[in-house]
């Protein structure tokens, strides 16, 4: 591990590379030039130092993604500290509890998350600053209101002159040191610290750099979607794109359909990186309706024009997502089969990869032109892959996979660290997959999602649900089991239901015929005995995969 080279190495020469290019934007708000991100870091250690923070103090991060967000979380990296970037949907109870079991020293909190936590209720802070103008909410050390109140001032006396590139030197990190801890979502009680080293920073961009930012222009402008607390969006959307000299714009708003459509096309972005969901929903709304219809359909099957329509069909799409799109890039969950098939079938550059918070957090990933229709892509460089079974091509077992980008463990808990890193440095994912003998990893669900048919056999609810997702008026669905019997438990597609006057009692007639028509589909095993309506969208993790545990014991 000593040979891998310093992390902070690539924001450095990044920043003094692109020292007058644009850096960073908040969408429909100001600019930041690199050589303003270096100044803004620069004062951002000067605070940190006359604050008494030292190198492998913790230091939090609470707020939606925006440009303050993006540079505090540089500064903390290149100084030495560790970053907790805690997501901003948390209750706030659940903050308080990262703060303080992460042994957080400051907290960097945004506009919204700042009206509804309670100082008093973290009480081992030192002090609180605002993102939006890194004002000081709150300070309980008198170093710390000196250093703010006084910090232009020491900012001219260490650069009597001017700041220049020349001046910008970062903490040169070991590949073993901490460099955050990632608290993930978790489904039951509270969540585990995910402990990053510098190396796995490495290791990700080493190979995303390669994989992914050489096909782009430099210069290129991306849009972030993704929250930033969390590691994919973090690593392929900002960091990446950082290194690689990019224009990032931060989206600063919910992402919705529509809002995420009129950014594509002001902005123009490169590259797309996004979960499913939002893919799937942009699909479904701007798509379809044009492209589905028995007109299309009609021209589709004449083998002459074939071609030509699903050229025409693919310009179509291009130009939804910004008409200049190198490829898109699907993780966090697979893409629903239908929406997969549909971008295969024209051509369209779209591509998915694996990882976890755990590997910070690239598994598996391919570009588009090597992608399989059903794959995650081939196992990243710095990384081994296995399936735990004895036929890995065609029987499903456990993901394990060791290298550079494996966490240390779980902070404060050498327990949960051993149940998933074994003796050999293999860390289990706890997710099934089968892999062909070309490399290409096929996930088939998570093992504690596995339901036992009363027989014994194996049971992956994902894959049904994947089905029953493109059926009609389904918006999403989930599989769950009511002693030997599976049950469909579905969020109807309200605003279709609504505009073409459907009853209760009509949507619960077409899922009866949904459920007849899937079960033609299924093994005699994986058959539904029912669809139950569900009045409201299932709730979700930060990276949007539903909380199964809240729906057990829903029928």
């Amino acid at each position: 591990m000593n040979t891998i080279p310093s992390f902070n190495l690539y924001i450095e020469q990044s920043i003094t590379k692109n020292w007058d290019k644009d850096s960073l934007t908040d969408y429909k708000g100001s600019t930041l030039q690199y050589h303003d991100v270096a100044r803004k870091i620069e004062k951002l250690h000067i605070l940190f130092e006359n604050c008494g923070v030292s190198a492998g103090d913790k230091i939090a991060l609470c707020g939606r993604n925006s440009s303050n967000w993006a540079v505090a979380f540089l500064a903390i990296l290149t100084y030495g500290a560790v970053a907790v970037p805690i997501q901003h949907e948390f209750l706030p109870e659940q903050i308080y509890n990262i703060v303080k079991h992460s042994d957080a020293k400051l907290l960097f909190e945004g506009d919204v998350v700042a009206a509804i936590l309670d100082a008093a209720q973290m009480p081992n802070l030192e002090g609180i600053i605002y993102i939006p103008d890194y004002s000081l909410v709150l300070s309980r050390s008198e170093k710390l209101t000196y250093a703010r109140e006084h910090l232009n001032e020491l900012f001219c006396q260490r650069f009597p002159k001017y700041f220049r590139k020349e001046h910008v030197h970062y903490h040169q990190d070991e590949a073993d040191e901490v460099a955050m801890i990632n608290y993930t979502s978790g489904t039951t009680g509270f969540s585990k610290g995910v402990v990053i080293p510098y190396r796995a920073l490495w290791g990700n961009i080493d190979f995303l750099l390669e994989a992914v930012a050489s096909k782009l222009k430099h210069d290129s402008k991306v849009l972030s979607i993704l929250p930033m607390a969390h590691m994919y969006g973090l690593t392929c959307e900002f960091i990446l794109q950082f290194c690689y000299g990019n224009h990032i714009y931060f989206l600063t708003r919910l992402p919705s359909p529509t809002i995420i459509a009129e950014a594509f096309e002001e902005i123009r972005p490169a590259l797309v990186v996004s979960v499913p969901m939002i893919v799937e929903k942009i699909v479904r709304k701007k798509i379809f309706p044009d492209v589905q219809n028995n007109k299309m359909k009609l021209l589709l099957n004449m083998p002459v024009i074939n071609k030509k329509v699903k050229a025409s069909i693919c310009e179509r799409v291009r130009e939804v997502f910004g008409s200049n799109l190198y490829e898109i890039i699907v993780g966090g969950a697979g893409l629903n089969k239908e929406v997969e098939q549909f971008f295969v079938n024209i051509d369209f550059p779209i591509t998915i990869g694996y990882g976890t918070t755990e590997t910070a957090p690239m598994i598996a990933f391919s570009d588009y032109k090597d992608f399989v229709s059903g794959s995650c892509g081939t196992p990243a460089k710095h990384m081994d892959v296995k399936i735990l079974s004895d036929s890995p091509e065609q029987r499903p077992g456990e993901i394990i996979t060791r290298g550079t980008n494996v966490m240390l463990g779980y902070y404060k808990n050498e327990q949960a660290t051993k149940a998933v890193i074994d003796p050999e440095g293999w860390f289990h994912t706890g997710d099934l997959g089968t892999m062909s003998t070309d490399g290409h990893l096929f996930i088939r669900g998570r093992i504690k999602n596995m339901l036992l048919g009363s027989s014994g056999q194996n049971i992956y609810p994902e894959e049904i649900e994947d089905k029953l997702n493109s059926m009609a008026m389904v918006n999403e669905s989930l599989i769950i089991q009511n002693g030997e019997k599976l049950v469909g438990l579905v969020y109807p597609d309200v605003e279709e239901a609504r505009s073409m006057g459907f009853s209760e009692e009509d949507l619960q007639n077409i899922m009866e015929q949904n459920r007849i028509e899937l079960n033609k589909e299924l093994p005699s095993f994986c058959k539904l005995s029912t669809i139950k309506l569900h009045n409201k969208e299932f709730e979700k993790t930060p990276k949007k995969s539903i909380k199964r545990y809240l729906y057990q014991n829903a029928v």
